[in-house]
């Protein structure tokens, strides 16, 4: 069934942007006053009729008033309301959800205020353990990954110039998949004077790689892998070729700290590289055409499994859209070290994630693709692949990095993945429930919990014990 969607606040700050009246939208739209009147409430859902109407007279995209970011807005919310800090705060989850739909603005500050808080939380910790040592303390920690993350995610991944700039390198230098490293080193020589090097001594001191404007040498580290080091090469094209549209990018991002605009900068060019070694319409033929295969498209691509899962997240052009997923990558200790979605999926911010998702599992099978199909307490359920990678050291005593990549989409667009086959997708009962955080999981019956949820009365019987120690009212 699908969701209601709830846009008032959204139409009403376009509406206003533009500088017209409710009435005149209503005729301009073909509405009645009264119905718009209730959708900008959030007294009424908006029909599909009405998306489009309103998406086309605004000229944006559908999606615009999707519920998605709402959601995951009141997601975080409830996590930060687990805090003892709030003491017992019995708030509903659709408390909550009407909060945000009525002042999105003002909960995300709400939201941006606890992490400030955070941050003079843990410095003051620092400040206490350092008190004698005369070592000073640095300003507050402003969260510019958390500051970053939510930019990224508020374009769902997508960055439309960088997109189509690194297509039309692709396709007007006449590159070739199978020689692309060769191709982008002469570029580098051709139009910057730049070499590529392998150097013996970065992998001394735990560098991939480094850029030597001096010199004008690119030096990577001995031992990467062929695909790394085409990555290398396409991530120093974005910085050189195309800084300045970065650089706009970073500016209009509006962020706080000079940490978070570096991140976003490091990470624009990333985006750059990954949409030069896969570009937009060849990929996304070729991905249709293998249905989603991700050990298929790492062949006819030459590139690595973690390369293929982390360009299919960002496979949103408007009027080309691929299948909406969402990417993570994590830990064996469960951090959570890249994550990105054009979906809905709720990831944990705060504390652990749920032990019943399968990326938690690859672990245990390092190495082989796991599949999933997983029910999120909001009924949502998804499409969820896993698999292991490894990134191996240069000797023998250099420990291997080993993280779990997940990558995943809405059951409705299962079907069109071969991940899918022999699964009954039309059986809610074989989606695994789960969660992203225990603290805002609301399931009862769940004997993997770790900590009981919030907003509940907890009671404990002294004469039975239970796999859980406790049951909620």
């Amino acid at each position: 069934m699908t969701a209601k969607i709830y846009a008032g606040e959204r139409i009403r700050r376009l509406r206003e942007t533009r500088g017209i009246s409710q009435a005149q939208l209503a005729t301009e739209v073909g509405l009645s006053t009264s119905y718009l009147n209730q959708i900008e409430n959030n007294q009424r859902p908006l029909s599909a009729a009405a998306v489009i109407r309103l998406s086309t007279f605004f000229q944006v995209e559908p999606s615009h008033f999707a519920d998605d970011s709402d959601t995951r807005l009141a997601s975080e919310l409830r996590e930060v309301l687990g805090d003892p800090l709030f003491g017992d705060a019995s708030v509903t989850f659709a408390g909550i959800r009407d909060a945000v739909r009525a002042a999105p603005a003002i909960m995300g500050s709400l939201l941006k205020l606890y992490r400030a808080y955070q941050g003079l939380d843990e410095e003051y910790k620092a400040l206490v353990d350092k008190v004698g040592g005369g070592d000073a303390v640095a300003g507050p920690a402003a969260f510019p990954y958390d500051e970053v993350r939510d930019f990224v995610q508020a374009q769902r991944n997508h960055f439309e110039t960088l997109d189509h700039a690194a297509e039309d390198l692709f396709e007007g230098g006449h590159f070739s998949k199978d020689r692309l490293l060769e191709h982008l080193a002469q570029h580098l020589a051709d139009r910057h004077g730049v070499t590529i090097r392998v150097s013996p001594m970065l992998a001394r001191h735990d560098v991939l790689w480094r850029y030597d404007p001096d010199d004008k040498e690119l030096l990577v580290s001995e031992g990467t892998p062929r695909e790394s080091r085409t990555f290398f090469a396409a991530h120093q094209i974005a910085l050189l070729d195309y800084g300045v549209e970065i650089e706009r990018l970073v500016a209009d991002a509006g962020l706080s700290s000079i940490e978070a605009r570096s991140i976003l900068r490091v990470g624009l060019a990333n985006y750059f590289a990954g949409a030069l070694i896969l570009p937009y319409k060849r990929f996304l033929t070729e991905a249709q055409r293998m249905r989603y295969d991700i050990d298929r498209l790492s062949a006819h691509f030459n590139v690595s499994f973690e390369q293929v899962c982390h360009r299919l997240s960002t496979m949103q052009r408007p009027g080309m859209p691929g299948v909406p997923f969402y990417f993570v990558k994590v830990d064996m200790a469960g951090n959570i070290a890249k994550r990105s979605s054009a979906t809905r999926f709720q990831f944990a911010r705060f504390g652990g994630a749920c032990p019943l998702w399968n990326v938690h599992q690859a672990f245990a099978q390092p190495g082989r693709i796991l599949v999933q199909q997983a029910r999120m307490p909001d009924g949502a359920t998804y499409l969820c692949i896993a698999r292991t990678v490894v990134a191996k050291g240069n000797s023998y005593l250099s420990r291997p990095r080993e993280a779990a990549v997940g990558l995943g989409c809405e059951i409705a667009y299962a079907d069109q993945l071969v991940y899918s086959a022999g699964l009954d997708l039309r059986n809610v009962d074989a989606a695994v429930p789960i969660g992203s955080n225990c603290k805002v999981c609301d399931r009862e019956d769940c004997r993997h919990r770790a900590f009981p949820p919030i907003g509940k009365a907890l009671r404990v019987d002294a004469h039975e014990r239970r796999v859980v120690p406790y049951s909620v009212s």
